[in-house]
């Protein structure tokens, strides 16, 4: 763990960190920072889902079943204005996207989350999701537990590697906390934000799922978080029917993702005009959340609906408050249409200024894939008879493993929060189905696949893992002797000797690079001192191998290095002035240390 000063800290804390550093050990330490982000993540959670369920109860409790309700047009754009108001004048800081946050934290970023992220996203996300936005809770709990765990790292002076290691119990905590799922937590933890469980890792966010998951059974009883009861048990002779479903939650997953990325494209040319966004956003939303109310907020009591029903009367419970009340006819086209525009009300959510994550609509579709799936084939007689009930659960598990290329996580997921293990089968069959379609179309997550595109995503493969991690800065040299393009062979030979490159820069009054002085290549003439005045710096400049921009990341500057097999290369900035060089020697000596402490557990 690294002593260094972090900032000025106060007295009393500098002298816990000593008492610490004397008398406990530094895997005993990080075993109670794991116990402490444990209890905190569930306390997080409880906080919010309390909140929103405040929320809903206070303006829906006295909607009717039987019409439509006119406020479902307000309310959502509301929630939208008042969470962009928050935001705008109390946080001051971008807070969407919570786990595409934590791992670009992870990657660029020394595992370092801002203190606002332990609180922020709690009232933002229950704003929003209170009024009907159609999102998640669990990427911004996850976004505070890993911001909890950061930031307690940053307050006891940690090491990047341990600080990673922290948020990665954060975020453990929270899935396990929200869910009651601490083998879920752990698995999201490897597969979502790409932590490796080596022991050093393994055992604290053990200790923080366990933890988590015990104090939300002592905050909100026994009741999984979605009730379930098997219909019949799994037979093999449904296996044909896993796996078509597990090929369409891939295809609903893509889907998914693809026009996600769309919308938030199209919201993202408006990011000047928050009121522009706020009346598209909210438009979109209420409109939706209107004509089809199953759309408001996180949409679990409707996945309970679909999960829960026995007879017809039951899940066409899932018209209530829509213009299909009374019309259970049009079930199917209800969950249809319901299915199609989750994502357009999910984009308009976050893309008007509210705060929500894709967790809870990943579920929710599907929840609505499989049963429709279902439906659709025993309406059509084809093969044996599938149950709609358990296929609705299937069909989750099928999506969550799709848009977040977590299929292990889907699989967990779903068997602990509705005690499903008797379906293990059909759930491990339908979520590598899901995986294995998707990623022939899209072979990175909803989460990193921006980062990817960047370059800065960390993946299990641990070359490319610690590239990412690398910072160019971190080894970019600044000591170097630059000349300008007039100057005299005689004033560069003093430039020579104090200069510890084997490169001269030539740059103009701005410091924009010319091209460069190979030392090694003038040789034959730095000896010759009645050729001093001959030469001049333009004369004997070339065009450097290759040119770096700064943000340029490392896995382009290993490539780069072995493409010209040169030993330095310049930096420029933004402005295409010179920042500095890159040695290829001290490059390569920084990644074979970073690999031997990324892999000494």
């Amino acid at each position: 763990m690294d002593s260094a000063t972090i900032g000025k800290k106060p007295q009393w804390l500098t002298r816990l960190h000593d008492w610490r550093v004397a008398n406990v050990s530094d895997k005993m330490f990080l075993l109670i920072l794991a116990f402490v982000v444990g209890v905190l993540s569930a306390v997080a959670a409880y906080v919010l889902h309390s909140l929103i369920n405040t929320i809903v109860a206070l303006l829906t409790g006295r909607f009717h079943a039987d019409t439509y309700n006119w406020l479902y047009l307000v309310y959502p754009v509301v929630g939208i204005w008042l969470t962009s108001l928050f935001v705008r004048y109390v946080v001051r800081d971008n807070i969407s996207h919570g786990i595409t946050r934590i791992l670009y934290a992870i990657s660029s970023n020394r595992s370092r989350l801002k203190g606002h992220n332990t609180w922020s996203s709690v009232i933002a996300s229950a704003i929003t999701i209170g009024f009907g936005g159609s999102v998640g809770a669990e990427a911004p709990i996850v976004l505070t537990g890993s911001a909890i765990g950061s930031n307690l790292g940053k307050l006891f002076r940690l090491d990047n590697k341990t600080l990673m290691t922290l948020v990665g119990c954060g975020a453990a905590g929270a899935i396990a906390g929200i869910f009651k799922a601490p083998i879920a937590g752990l698995v999201f933890t490897l597969e979502v934000l790409m932590i490796d469980m080596t022991m050093s890792a393994l055992l604290p966010i053990l200790v923080s799922c366990v933890t988590a998951t015990c104090f939300t059974y002592l905050f909100r009883g026994d009741a999984a978080l979605f009730s379930f009861t098997l219909e019949s048990g799994w037979t093999v002779e449904r296996v044909p029917a896993c796996i078509l479903l597990g090929v369409t939650c891939g295809l609903v997953s893509l889907y998914f993702i693809r026009t996600m990325t769309v919308c938030e494209d199209l919201f993202a040319r408006f990011k000047d005009k928050p009121y522009v966004k706020l009346l598209m956003g909210g438009a979109i939303l209420s409109t939706l959340i209107f004509l089809f109310p199953s759309l408001y907020g996180e949409g679990y009591h409707s996945i309970n609906l679909l999960l829960n029903g026995k007879t017809e009367a039951d899940w066409n419970q899932i018209l209530d408050g829509s213009l299909f009340y009374g019309h259970s006819e049009f079930i199917i086209l209800y969950l249809a249409l319901v299915l199609f525009t989750k994502v357009f009300a999910t984009s308009a959510t976050n893309g008007g200024g509210g705060c929500g994550g894709t967790f809870a609509p990943s579920l929710f579709i599907g929840c609505f894939t499989g049963f429709l799936f279902s439906r659709l084939w025993n309406i059509n007689q084809i093969g044996v008879y599938v149950p709609e009930k358990n296929f609705a659960l299937l069909g989750m598990a099928g999506v969550m493993s799709g848009v977040m290329h977590a299929p292990l996580t889907g699989i967990f997921l779903i068997a602990e929060i509705t005690g499903g293990y008797d379906l293990f089968m059909p759930l491990m069959i339908v979520s590598v189905s899901a995986y294995l379609t998707i990623n022939i179309f899209e072979p990175h997550s909803i989460y990193g696949m921006r980062l990817a595109k960047q370059g800065r995503l960390v993946t299990h493969h641990t070359d490319h893992a610690v590239l990412t991690l690398m910072s160019l800065d971190s080894v970019i040299d600044r000591d170097y002797q630059c000349v300008d393009p007039d100057m005299e062979l005689g004033q560069m030979v003093h430039k020579i000797s104090r200069s510890h490159t084997d490169v001269l820069p030539v740059t103009d009054a701005a410091g924009t690079l010319l091209g460069e002085i190979d030392i090694r290549k003038i040789r034959h003439v730095v000896f010759r001192t009645e050729l001093y005045h001959h030469f001049k710096a333009h004369q004997l400049m070339i065009e450097p191998a290759a040119v770096l921009n700064d943000g340029t990341p490392m896995t382009q500057v290993m490539k780069t290095f072995e493409r010209t097999q040169a030993d330095w290369l310049p930096v420029l900035d933004v402005d295409n002035h010179l920042k500095g060089y890159i040695s290829r020697k001290r490059m390569y000596d920084m990644y074979r240390k970073m690999v031997h402490d990324f892999s000494q557990d």
